[in-house]
């Protein structure tokens, strides 16, 4: 059997989707919070000197570059969509003549100083020597942040004043070293005397004074522990419910936690009065003393869009509030169209001009479609508008990419990280996604709406009788909501609500 292997060049045509580096930075822009794009284009500012910043009463100035295809800006999401930065006719404005004689710019020197600038930034401003600073550029004291004062801090400020010899104060260092943001005590004594190497017994003796520091509680090694010292502390209640709940902490929490009060009344030997009164007492203690203390960063919104009724129709703006304008440099573009200056410049210039129009040019496609989807969700989501969270439709992502002709993925992307301000609260656009349940009359009803109901018959329950999750499926599908048991413990959980068990009080 003879074999003929043929050897040969083929050609053929293809298409492929080449995601682009600029592609990339405007579906990144797509995605970024309000914030996020106010830091991108002061950074953008800041590094790109072909990009300028539009003052009142200036008009933007366009380049239209000759660029070839690939390198033009594609239709991110729609090719109907109007980028809005369109080339502006303008008057020619005269270039001075020292503007248009590139070749007396030491352009070699220039390049150099930028793109060390453009690489150290802040960094190497902020490292100047005394001669460099500059008094101007020191932050105000309204946007210097401040270190807050912490447990830790505060726990071993308490050390240092409380009269502690050094063996103590060695002790306390690695008590305080060891405890968790809840305030309890994360290491056994014979570790912390093995580490401090001291005694035991000293250990035990400097514990016992710490546990009485402020917050009370803190220092304790288990719940038990912990409320027990803050029971020890109370002075200004009857002893008689001081020492019933002392009993309830040290030897049957656990019933209390369950809420199963007739084992408890059996097993304490106390009545349902004294009962009672020892776990009221118990639930007005801290089983968490350092939760107080954990320093949590304040987390600041600022809406991308407004959504407000006027002549009875809702209205969409976008939150253009402190954005800055920006424009392509026109002296920049001058400089490009010189005859005059080194190939290598107007490279540079070329390029950071190229940079700059597409940024423009993201931006504005970004505005545009934060625009067209919530459009379409103040559409689908009138009701929820007008009466609030029970009138919320279940909606999808491909109800919106269809209802304005886009990928669903496009719009998952210009809903990412999007708030807007709405009369029922400033919102994150993800919120008014949410899936359906199919009501008895066969039409769909939003899982939150479903969730607020819940809520609702939770908060009037009689909490001596707290409603069970079957009890509340029940409910609700009187209602016409067809919903499993199981169904409403997973809302249940996902609201942090406790079970019906969990929920019961003595009255």
């Amino acid at each position: 059997m003879a074999f003929e292997h043929r050897i040969g060049l083929q050609q053929k045509l293809k298409q492929t989707l080449v995601i682009t580096p600029q592609l990339k930075a405007a579906i990144k822009i797509l995605q970024l919070s309000r914030t996020d794009l106010d830091q991108l284009v002061n950074e953008e500012l800041e590094q790109n000197p072909a990009l300028d910043e539009l003052g009142l009463g200036q008009e933007e100035i366009e380049i239209e570059p000759d660029a070839p295809a690939e390198e033009r800006m594609p239709d991110l999401v729609d090719p109907t969509i109007d980028s809005g930065l369109g080339p502006t006719e303008s008057e020619p404005s005269e270039v001075a003549p020292e503007e248009s004689r590139l070749g007396e710019i030491d352009w070699a020197e220039y390049l150099a100083n930028y793109a060390a600038n453009e690489t150290h930034g802040a960094l190497s401003s902020a490292a100047g020597t005394g001669a460099d600073f500059d008094e101007d550029s020191r932050p105000t004291l309204e946007n210097t942040l401040a270190r807050a004062f912490s447990l830790t801090d505060h726990l071993t400020w308490q050390l240092r004043m409380g009269g502690f010899d050094p063996e103590e104060t060695a002790v306390g260092d690695v008590l305080i070293g060891n405890v968790d943001e809840n305030g309890y005590l994360r290491i056994t004594v014979e570790e912390v005397a093995l580490e401090a190497g001291v005694d035991p017994a000293v250990v035990e003796r400097t514990l016992a004074r710490m546990q009485r520091f402020d917050p009370p509680g803190v220092l304790a090694r288990d719940v038990a522990e912990c409320l027990r010292v803050q029971l020890d502390q109370l002075e200004d209640v009857d002893k008689t419910v001081r020492d019933h709940a002392r009993r309830i902490v040290c030897g049957h929490l656990d019933l209390v936690e369950s809420r199963r009060y007739e084992k408890l009344a059996r097993d304490s030997g106390l009545t349902k009065r004294e009962i009672t009164a020892a776990v009221q007492l118990i639930s007005s203690l801290e089983p968490k003393p350092g939760r107080s203390w954990v320093a949590e960063e304040p987390r600041y919104v600022m809406p991308d869009v407004f959504v407000y009724k006027m002549d009875g129709q809702w209205t969409v703006s976008l939150n253009d509030d402190g954005m800055p304008r920006l424009r392509v440099s026109d002296a920049y573009r001058r400089l490009l169209t010189s005859e005059d200056g080194p190939e290598e410049a107007k490279a540079y210039i070329r390029d950071k001009l190229a940079s700059a129009q597409w940024l423009i040019r993201s931006i504005h496609q970004r505005q545009s479609t934060l625009m067209k989807v919530t459009n379409s969700i103040v559409r689908f989501q009138e009701a929820f508008l007008d009466r609030g969270v029970p009138a919320l439709r279940p909606l999808v992502l491909k109800d919106v990419a269809n209802d304005i002709g886009m990928h669903e993925s496009t719009v998952s992307r210009a809903t990412a990280n999007k708030w807007v301000h709405t009369p029922q609260g400033t919102l994150d656009l993800k919120y008014f996604f949410t899936t359906s349940i199919r009501s008895a009359d066969g039409e769909g009803v939003s899982a939150e709406s479903v969730k607020e109901k819940i809520r609702t018959m939770i908060t009037v329950e009689d909490t001596r009788r707290p409603f069970s999750d079957q009890h509340l499926a029940e409910a609700l599908a009187h209602d016409g909501i067809e919903i499993a048991r199981r169904t409403v413990a997973k809302y249940r959980e996902t609201m942090g609500i406790l079970p019906s068990s969990r929920r019961k009080r003595l009255s």
